[in-house]
């Protein structure tokens, strides 16, 4: 039979068939060749024994956190405590989009700003939304249910934004753990121990414990520059132009002229400079 894995807790993996749930082990041989069952494959298994066969092919995967097969990723990005960051904000974006997964920019904490500040921001997240990058708050929870419609869908972003908060407010039966904000480190407490996978208004989602480090760093300069899609509207002269020292660039001039938002650029350089 074919089913989804929707958690593991240690070497148990629990596959979802039919509306029932099966504690399987894996074949001995996945050790030996170093396959590593995620949450959110699609595995063949044997119910009678409960094992797990094979892994079915994968659309895409992560390592941290550690899932497979996502449609969407729902950024959560607060606008304090911790702090609003385009850096991070165009990390995750980069990461989503090289990895074929589509992306919503979800905020928090706006009521922790300023007006001055939040008309700044939004005016900053309409760039995002001019690249079909839909931008919702958390106050918004009928709109967002409906974009979990038939899709497999993972919560992430900040660690402290509220992702588990959010998922709570969608859903109260859920009742996911939830943390203070580490005032000394800046950052959130890692609340959410064990990635799972939930259905939820027609799709499927996974609650996970959010990226401990985002790193661009395992993938090539030509895979980041392809990741920033604003940057294909301007087509070089040069075909693996990286829109860096190259003379006569038309991503460097739409910078210039203010096409291309400046801090997009400065992070995109900053990402595959660390190489």
């Amino acid at each position: 039979m074919n089913g989804q894995i929707i958690k593991i807790m240690s070497d148990l993996h629990f596959v979802s068939y039919q509306n029932k749930t099966y504690a399987c082990k894996c074949r001995g041989i996945f050790r030996k060749e170093k396959i590593l069952p995620l949450v959110g494959d699609y595995v063949e298994f044997d119910a009678e024994k409960n094992l797990i066969t094979k892994i079915l092919p994968r659309r895409n995967f992560f390592q941290r956190p550690s899932v497979a097969n996502i449609d969407q990723a729902i950024l959560v990005i607060s606008l304090k405590s911790p702090d609003f960051s385009l850096n991070l904000l165009d990390k995750f974006i980069s990461l989503m989009e090289i990895n074929k997964v589509g992306v919503v920019i979800c905020i928090t904490k706006s009521d922790l700003v300023s007006e001055m500040e939040l008309k700044k921001i939004k005016t900053i997240l309409s760039y995002y939304e001019e690249l079909d990058y839909p931008v919702i708050y958390n106050t918004e929870l009928e709109k967002l249910k409906e974009m979990l419609k038939e899709k497999t869908s993972v919560f992430t972003g900040q660690t402290g934004a509220g992702k588990s908060t959010l998922l709570n407010k969608l859903d109260g039966n859920l009742k996911l753990k939830t943390g203070e904000i580490s005032k000394a480190l800046g950052r959130g407490k890692h609340t959410t121990r064990v990635v799972e996978l939930f259905e939820l208004f027609g799709g499927k989602v996974l609650d996970t414990p959010g990226f401990s480090s985002l790193e661009l760093m395992h993938y090539d300069a030509s895979k980041i520059k392809d990741s920033f899609v604003e940057f294909k509207r301007y087509p070089c002269i040069y075909k693996d132009c990286l829109h860096k020292n190259e003379k006569e660039c038309l991503v460097k001039k739409a910078v210039e002229d203010n096409n291309i938002m400046k801090s997009r650029y400065d992070n995109y350089l900053k990402f595959i400079e660390r190489k």
